[in-house]
């Protein structure tokens, strides 16, 4: 993965970003529910499942980053994102057409767009997206009846290969998810309100994020701390065994 070209400028502007009124307004209309996590938790595919339902509207992200094949597939423009050049990314973002915008392992920067807000409000469905923890902080701030879940693989070992199965990564870059693995599950322990669900299996995460949408289950939460703990534990043993220390 190559590294950002325009950091500096990206830095600047998103240091004091704030998004246009348009982007507000638009996100008073709309029920929301983002999907928090670590990379190959599974996030993008409970989303499609939601989708299935005719329910949901899927919030298309945009990136910096090249399109990549993940477990055999090809991405493609427009299903999990858009694909966007730094220097056009970097426009809209000072012109405020952001949510929210992050840099993400320090290699490329990824933002919900004000055109995606528009689709959904016209779909008259639930917006739903993955999305970082400093996105998700940013958006519960501008929006705090959102319906926000931190979604945890069920031990440190099935994350593991489920990295590894989403095809070749480097030693930086799986050390680069491990380090915002640990801050996400340290963020879990804050127990900040956010409900936590653990992906075991698919198809009764699906159904329980969309239960707990409708307001008819409860996550135990103790559980799910738990299993938070675990991982936090177990992904800090991993990287200092490898002499991969905590950043």
């Amino acid at each position: 993965m190559n590294p950002l070209e325009l950091r500096n400028e990206f830095e600047a502007v998103l240091k004091d970003y704030q998004p246009s009124k348009d982007v507000i307004k638009l996100l008073a209309l709309i029920r929301l529910l983002l999907l928090v996590g670590p990379s190959a938790v599974g996030r993008n595919t409970i989303i499609s499942k939601l989708n299935q339902t005719g329910r949901y509207h899927f919030i298309v992200s945009d990136t910096t980053r090249r399109p990549r094949i993940n477990n055999g597939v090809q991405e493609i423009d427009g299903q999990v994102y858009w694909f966007r050049s730094e220097a056009d990314f970097l426009r809209d973002l000072k012109r405020g057409e952001f949510l929210e915008a992050e840099i993400i392992h320090n290699r490329q920067v990824s933002g919900i767009s004000v055109r995606e807000l528009k689709r959904a409000q016209a779909a008259a469905k639930i917006a739903v997206d993955d999305i970082d923890i400093g996105g998700f902080k940013n958006i519960l701030k501008r929006k705090p009846d959102t319906v926000g879940i931190f979604v945890l693989p069920p031990s440190f070992g099935v994350w593991l290969n489920r990295l590894h199965g989403r095809g070749q990564m480097n030693r930086d870059e799986l050390t680069s998810r491990l380090h915002t693995g640990i801050s996400i599950f340290s963020e879990v322990l804050k127990n900040t309100g956010s409900w936590i669900i653990v992906n075991d299996i698919l198809d009764n995460t699906v159904k329980q994020v969309d239960d707990l949408v409708n307001g008819q289950f409860e996550p135990n939460m103790n559980q799910g701390l738990q299993v938070a703990a675990d991982l936090l534990k177990s992904t800090r043993d991993y990287l200092s065994k490898n002499g991969q220390s905590e950043l």
